[in-house]
């Protein structure tokens, strides 16, 4: 069969004219007779309702029905991502947007994806964590062959296990993953069990741009400068919203040269997944932080019980901190005011308010007061809260937990209104 051939006989057609191939990320495409039409929730095939996943800054893959097998399409192509306002980076991703969209379905679904290759080089797609045969587990070269530039590949597996997993090419996996190439892939327990009301997720990745420039360097192994969630970084990664009483679950996947000890103020809560699958309740425990190590997934879970707006981040300080240089010199304790001036004679663009010497939280001020940064360069330190600057950056957001959530709203509430009594003040004898 030709290539002609198998298009018509799948039903895409030449032109894929029924929308299966979609450049917008979009929520997932259930046919009406999967939907209970009481809460309007996915059903899987036994009648148990899911929880649609949220995925961070983006959305899931659209898919169709053909014959019993689910049908999606990822175009490998390069993209523009916004890291936040004021920053573009040049990536590589999948069907617009990198990472590419997530991936859901069903224990027991069979799948079959079409893979259009628009990159400047070939590649393949790894189905990290997704138990399947060898052949379609996507290592170039040696389960397949590379995926040529303009042609497109299928890859079609039966879904054998739930839990979270992700895609990423294994194809110059050194180049593609560090321009952005990656994404969830979420399966859904077929029998209804480990239901939430709240179920997000996102990939963490790490980048060297140089300030000034719009390209990663795919040749760092070391030194990156950036770390986001979900090709994010604070103040331009969306909130967590949840209504208070909800339990919620929180997906990481990691694809970064390090781990990350990710964390969450205000609550304790278990991890209830990994990377091989459930965590049995009996081997669970109290944590507010979990570690995600290199290449490995987490689901962690807890009820929102106290409202509020609470950080959560990675606690590796300069991971929640904006484009950084390694070469900047510790001028903590320095004084710099006699000799600026004389350096400011000889370099008219040298910064005439000396920096550093008390720390960097002097930095907030002298972007507000109009400090020139390289272009596309986003401060180290940034983001206004209500009782003035957060001072964060990178891999930083906020769990808002409200009362008046109404059930499917993820639109941001605004900052939390404390009640009288309960924000801390300053000591006055």
């Amino acid at each position: 069969m030709n290539r002609r051939q198998f298009f018509a006989a799948s039903g895409l057609g030449l032109a894929a004219g029924a929308g299966l191939i979609s450049r917008a990320i979009a929520a997932p495409a259930e046919p009406e007779s999967f939907t209970d039409p009481a809460t309007r929730q996915p059903l899987s095939a036994d009648g148990r309702s899911y929880t649609p996943v949220v995925t961070l800054n983006g959305g899931s893959l659209p898919w169709r029905m053909n014959n019993g097998v689910k049908e999606f399409h990822l175009v490998a192509e390069p993209v523009q991502r916004e890291f936040a306002p004021g920053m573009v980076v040049n990536c590589w991703g999948y069907n617009g947007s990198s990472p590419g969209p997530t991936i859901e379905v069903v224990e027991g679904d069979r799948v079959r994806i079409f893979v259009t290759n628009k990159l400047p080089e070939h590649t393949t797609i790894h189905w990290h964590g997704i138990l399947l045969p060898s052949g379609m587990d996507g290592v170039g070269g040696l389960t397949q062959p590379h995926i040529p530039k303009g042609k497109t590949y299928v890859y079609e597996f039966t879904v054998r296990h739930s839990g979270t997993f992700m895609y990423h090419p294994h194809s110059d996996e050194m180049v593609q993953m560090a321009m952005g190439m990656m994404g969830m892939f979420i399966v859904h327990p077929r029998d209804g069990s480990h239901r939430v009301d709240r179920d997000f997720c996102f990939l963490l990745a790490s980048w060297d741009i140089d300030p000034g420039t719009f390209t990663p360097n795919t040749a760092e192994m070391t030194d990156f400068n950036m770390w986001t969630f979900n090709s994010r970084v604070f103040p331009g990664i969306d909130p967590l919203v949840v209504r208070q009483g909800d339990r919620v679950r929180i997906r990481v996947g990691n694809l970064t040269m390090t781990n990350h000890p990710i964390h969450l103020h205000g609550y304790t809560f278990k991890v209830t997944g990994t990377d091989g699958g459930w965590v049995p309740p009996s081997a669970q425990w109290p944590e507010v932080t979990a570690d995600i190590p290199v290449g490995a997934m987490r689901a962690f879970e807890f009820v929102a019980d106290v409202e509020g707006d609470w950080a959560f981040h990675c606690h590796k300080s300069h991971h929640t901190m904006g484009p950084m240089g390694h070469d900047v010199p510790n001028m903590i304790g320095v004084d710099q005011k006699k000799a600026t001036p004389k350096i400011a004679k000889l370099l008219p663009d040298y910064m005439y308010m000396p920096m550093g010497e008390n720390g960097m939280a002097e930095m907030q001020d002298m972007v507000a007061m109009g400090m020139t940064l390289p272009e596309n360069t986003l401060p180290m330190m940034t983001g206004e809260g209500p009782f003035g600057p957060i001072e964060m950056g990178g891999m930083f957001t906020v769990l808002k937990v409200r009362k008046d959530v109404a059930p499917g709203d993820y639109s941001d509430p605004g900052w939390y209104e404390h009640p009288e009594g309960t924000v801390a003040y300053e000591y006055k004898p």
